[in-house]
């Protein structure tokens, strides 16, 4: 029985030396978001933090409760020292948050747009419509094609920061919403999804002030408030999910 205990506490301390040789390195986001602190992550080399991937809502950003979920996806692009800088890469939605949207007796439409932006950036923006009725599904493809037309002619005009600020804002989602009401009146469009497919020209600018930016929050709360919606109108208080 000795030379098992004896393998087990050479176990033991390999596993406290593999962690004793790492370091702690700070994330900061881009330039894009004031380059504030984002979190931390240990590793044994700096090669090993490049590509790594960082997500934080906007609220742990800015301190603003009425944007917890819409969260933010940063990647390691170098490591200067203890400091990891990155690069935006997109950004999603809590899923409860888009569950509570998508009830019953509501159409839930879903559009994929690839656009080319002003400063050369192949972004791809996911798009959730809702409707409180069922619609027909040539309105559907109207909606669909209107979105994409509206979408690639924003892209030419803005660059990926313009677009990442309006996205966080409400602004895109309320845009395309007035789009489609030639076809339909549609009560809400939330812009789900969104992906850097390839770089463009030089770094996107910053989209907020520096007196926005807060420490990142240590806890995150509970629950989210339904009143905090961007979108086109406030989320009706409900009490059961859609079924899947």
């Amino acid at each position: 029985m000795a030379p098992a205990k004896k393998v087990k506490a050479a176990a033991g301390r390999k596993v406290k030396d593999k962690w004793k040789a790492k370091e702690w390195y700070k994330v900061h986001a881009p330039r894009m978001f004031n380059e504030s602190e984002i979190g931390e992550t240990p590793s044994a080399d700096p090669e090993y933090v490049i590509g790594r991937t960082v997500e934080v809502t906007v609220q742990d950003l800015t301190g603003d409760f009425s944007k917890m979920h819409i969260k933010l996806k940063f990647k390691v692009t170098s490591v200067d020292g203890h400091d990891a800088k990155t690069a935006f890469v997109g950004h999603d939605l809590t899923s409860d948050y888009v569950r509570r949207l998508t009830r019953r007796r509501k159409t839930k439409t879903d559009h994929v747009v690839d656009i080319v932006t002003k400063d050369g950036f192949t972004y791809r923006i996911k798009t959730m419509s809702i409707a409180d009725r069922r619609i027909q599904s040539s309105q559907e493809d109207a909606m669909r094609r209107v979105i994409g037309e509206t979408l690639v002619a924003i892209g030419q005009e803005r660059t990926l920061s313009e677009i990442v600020k309006d996205i966080v804002s409400g602004d895109l989602a309320k845009e395309l919403a007035r789009a489609c009401r030639i076809i339909i009146p549609i009560k809400r469009i939330e812009i789900r999804k969104s992906e850097v497919l390839e770089a463009g020209e030089g770094e996107p600018e910053s989209i907020m002030p520096a007196a926005d930016i807060q420490p990142p929050a240590e806890e995150a709360p509970a629950e989210e408030s339904a009143e905090d919606a961007p979108a086109e109108e406030p989320v009706e208080a409900e009490e059961a999910p859609a079924e899947e």
